[in-house]
């Protein structure tokens, strides 16, 4: 086993990698920009170092910084979390010639997988079904015949792509060349790679992954599927597992379509590989991701498997000690992004100090987070600040426990889009299970809403006269029986009262 670990990442998913760390007695390094000198994963780590300004090109995107940081700290391995540069191949190379362990696949793995028109190769010679589409197209006029042969509407999708960008819908000929430029545009901006490629559109469609893992001796086990197809302009926001559309024998075909590319790609380490799923059953591949996912812990509450544990053993060269026949999936499981957006205003982005957060806990709820009193929501990184997690013994119980969760949400000092998921979690078509990746854009509908219990009023209304009293310095002064903090919240408590509700920006209510 390692010696020592450096996790080359921020925020949360530092935290849980950490916390792996710990279970297998294994020192945990964190590394921090200027801006997160005092976030919440540098200390919880054993040792922390900083690696440079804050934006993420001086820092953790900064591969000489990361390789210098862990050598100073005497690290044979380093995990590189998800986003950043956890599917870059030129830094899992550069761990490699450091003599450092990349905790996920090798950088030959990455590179196939990561050109998208390479990887519908390695998958079709797999027999993994994939939508017709093309290779590379370097001609306009070549684009032009292949929509046309595959029939409009198609997707000119960014070959280096990923996240939703450099894909454009077209929907006739006289979309297409300025769809083609843009795409392209797009693509070389966000990825260095101009690359494109005509993919068929699938309309109404689920988007089902299936989580895997390979180990160096020859064994790949598929985690069964997650559904994530509640999305918005391709950014994920809920995901489940199992998914409500995917019966036992489609869930069979496809973890052994999973396991089929995986051995293909010559993968090792945790992967997932994503398909689109149609009204009628029939799948087809979409990508890899060679790197954990943001959704892996609704993976973990249905199968029992610590997914991070197992990624660092089997880096370590360990089999993973488990086969297909023992996977079973108990349960149902719910995870909701908590991000700093403002819902209400077109999802836009919040930044700010974070005045105030309450957990939620209980029975079935996981959470992981890096939110603290005082901790800035920056410009500089995602604005994913947590993810709630709801397990229960079917679909109805984990949606009620996550629903339950989000009303014991409360975060002061941004916007968040808490109100967004307890509507969703209450929609009749949701709880149905009806849904698919155009269902946001499509269907659903956000409606302004204030809070309408007295008590949870009268919560944050104190809270926010709390964080006021301590922006300007200010102190309560007890009496002789200390009943001051007392008298504020039975204040607050009257004014929720008298007014119904109230209205605080911070917490995305109007």
């Amino acid at each position: 086993m390692f010696k020592k670990l450096l996790v080359a990442n921020r925020g949360e998913i530092t935290i849980r990698v950490l916390r792996a760390c710990r279970e297998l007695g294994i020192p945990g390094v964190a590394v921090y920009s200027e801006a997160d000198r005092g976030a919440l994963h540098v200390r919880y780590a054993d040792e922390a170092y900083c690696i440079g300004p804050a934006p993420a090109l001086e820092s953790y995107l900064n591969i000489p910084r990361i390789i210098e940081a862990a050598q100073r700290a005497g690290a044979d391995a380093i995990h590189p979390g998800y986003g950043f540069l956890s599917e870059n191949a030129a830094f899992a190379a550069a761990c490699r010639e450091a003599g450092i362990t990349f905790v996920g696949p090798s950088p030959e793995a990455m590179r196939l997988l990561g050109d998208k028109v390479e990887a519908r190769r390695v998958m079709r010679g797999a027999d993994v079904p994939i939508a017709p589409g093309t290779d590379f197209i370097e001609d306009p006029a070549e684009a032009v015949r292949a929509a046309e042969e595959i029939g409009y509407p198609v997707l000119i999708k960014a070959a280096a792509g990923g996240g939703g960008r450099g894909i454009r819908v077209v929907n006739s000929r006289q979309e297409l060349d300025q769809a083609l430029e843009t795409a392209r545009q797009e693509a070389l901006s966000a990825f260095g790679n101009a690359g494109v490629f005509v993919e068929k559109y699938l309309d109404r469609v689920r988007h089902v992954e299936v989580q895997f893992i390979a180990d160096r001796h020859g064994t790949v086990v598929a985690l069964g599927e997650r559904d994530c197809s509640v999305q918005r302009r391709h950014q994920k926001l809920v995901e489940e597992a199992p998914s409500p559309a995917v019966t036992p024998e489609i869930r069979r075909r496809l973890c052994e379509a999973a396991a089929r590319g995986a051995r293909a790609a010559g993968y090792e380490n945790a992967g997932t590989m994503e398909f689109l799923l149609d009204r009628d059953g029939n799948f087809y591949f979409l990508e890899v991701n060679t790197r954990l996912q943001v959704e892996h812990p609704v993976t973990e509450l249905v199968t029992g498997v610590d997914l991070v544990v197992d990624q660092i053993r089997v880096a370590a060269g360990e089999p993973l000690g488990y086969t297909q026949d023992d996977v079973k999936m108990v349960g149902h499981a719910i995870e909701c992004r908590i991000v700093a957006e403002d819902p209400y205003n077109n999802f836009l982005p919040s930044v700010g100090t974070i005045t105030f957060v309450r957990e939620p806990a209980g029975p079935g709820i996981r959470m992981e987070s890096a939110l603290f009193q005082g901790m800035e929501v920056s410009v500089y990184y995602d604005s994913m600040i947590a993810k709630l997690i709801a397990w229960g013994a079917d679909r109805d119980q984990a949606i009620r426990r996550a629903h339950r969760a989000l009303t014991e949400f409360k975060v002061l000092g941004v916007h968040t889009n808490i109100p967004f998921h307890l509507q969703l979690l209450e929609d009749e078509r949701f709880r149905r299970g009806d849904v698919h990746t155009k269902f946001l854009e499509q269907e659903f509908r956000l409606e302004r809403t204030l809070p309408t219990d007295g008590i949870d009023a009268a919560f944050i209304a104190a809270a926010v006269l709390a964080a006021e009293r301590d922006r300007r310095g200010l102190q309560l002064q007890a009496g002789t029986n200390g009943t001051a903090p007392a008298a504020g919240w039975r204040a607050a408590g009257r004014v929720a009262q008298v007014r119904g509700g109230i209205q605080y920006r911070g917490m995305g209510w109007r």
